[in-house]
């Protein structure tokens, strides 16, 4: 067979079922206080932990700030070579820094470098005040975004993580925000995975990125690692392995070594215990239906295209699947129309929906057709206590 499913067993006239046997397929701890871990390539959420709940995002918030600035890139108000100034208050921030003072007038390219790569809080200033003026105005313009992009758990106070009971993001919604930058913004994506960035030769101690996976060699790009003594140590991440990419999106562990720690294993995870399958091909018949009223009494119920799924290393040879239509259908049926789904069980992940369609163009019967569809419908009256439509499960 030219897809996944396998074991087919009739039960009834037009009516199958397939059969496995499944183990979990989250079977995952994680140490972090909150994770969500999703299969960008397959659109495929692994795993969430406390993932909606709004919690302090540090650093990581800056993911915010970038797309922000990568917005006015596409929309052509600023170029990466437009340059910002400095003023005292960015140059006053503490914590990460680029150490710039207000005879700087950085690039739009050295300030994204600046903050992906050293983290910097006085870059993130710099950035919204040249952006929106101050810093007030732009965490203003941050929060309607996020409301525009559907990051319903997250509001801003500042532009850098730094610490406030305002700023507060959900794991989710980092994600989120990941997806976004790494499909909208595939142009500045690159500047996620570069190794150091030796502004002006001024800090030696602060030129490296901080994401412990990027020296591994297990295809990790991305993205921001952050870190309070409130949030605890966090990260999002991203790899890319063959044909598919993770993000992930985890907080408070307790050290550098154990977010590093945990990022890798939820990587190792994520590409090993799950692979990307064919489970159906385009015009694969999975089953038949019954029509009424048409030239002709059934329609095949076929896959519109090829389709592939992220499934459990343990279902990868036994798949459930069920063919769910409401039956007989009306004529007249257009070849191509949508008439059934096939719903395939993939465990403690969630149940998969993929639309059949009719194999053929069913007309509207003539008199002949008509006659026997009524003359059936009899039949059925005087020997069943119901003749309405049934769902079908197959």
């Amino acid at each position: 067979m030219p897809h996944l499913l396998s074991r087919l067993t009739c039960i009834c006239a037009a009516a199958c079922v397939f059969v496995a046997s499944v183990l979990p397929a989250s079977a995952f701890e994680t140490r972090a206080r909150a994770a969500w871990v999703y299969d960008l390539t397959t659109d495929t959420l692994l795993l969430e932990k406390e993932a909606d709940t709004p919690l302090p995002p540090a650093s990581m918030s800056k993911l915010m700030t970038l797309n922000m600035l990568f917005e006015a890139l596409r929309d052509g108000r600023v170029t990466l070579d437009t340059r910002f100034s400095v003023s005292t208050r960015a140059k006053n921030m503490g914590g990460s820094t680029m150490f710039l003072d207000e005879t700087d007038r950085p690039t739009v390219e050295e300030l994204i470098q600046g903050i992906i790569v050293l983290s910097g809080n006085d870059a993130c200033v710099a950035v919204a005040e040249g952006l929106a003026g101050t810093e007030d105005n732009f965490a203003r313009l941050m929060n309607e975004r996020a409301q525009a992009l559907g990051m319903d758990n997250s509001t801003f106070a500042n532009a850098s993580g730094w610490p406030n009971p305002g700023q507060r993001m959900s794991m989710e919604d980092l994600g989120v925000l990941a997806t976004r930058l790494i499909k909208d913004f595939p142009e500045y994506y690159g500047y996620f995975g570069q190794l150091e960035f030796p502004y002006d030769n001024r800090a030696p101690q602060n030129r490296n990125n901080r994401n412990p996976l990027l020296k591994l060699g297990i295809g990790a790009d991305g993205l921001k690692t952050g870190h309070t003594e409130e949030a605890g140590y966090g990260l999002v991440g991203s790899a890319m392995q063959g044909n598919r990419r993770l993000i992930f999106v985890i907080t408070g562990l307790t050290s550098q070594a154990e977010r590093a720690q945990e990022a890798e294993r939820i990587v190792s995870w994520g590409f090993r215990q799950f692979a990307q399958k064919t489970v159906a091909t385009s015009g694969q018949e999975f089953a038949r239906a019954d029509v009424w009223m048409g030239n002709e009494t059934s329609v095949g119920l076929v896959a519109a295209q090829d389709m592939s799924l992220l499934l459990p290393a343990p279902m990868l040879q036994d798949v459930t699947g069920t063919v769910v239509y409401s039956g007989p259908l009306q004529a007249p049926i257009m070849q191509g129309d949508k008439v059934a789904e096939l719903v395939i069980d993939r465990g403690d992940m969630p149940e998969a929906r993929l639309p059949l369609v009719a194999d053929r163009t069913i007309e509207r019967g003539g008199i002949g057709p008509r006659l026997r569809t009524a003359f059936g419908v009899l039949r059925t009256k005087l020997t069943s206590p119901s003749d309405a439509p049934a769902t079908v499960a197959q």
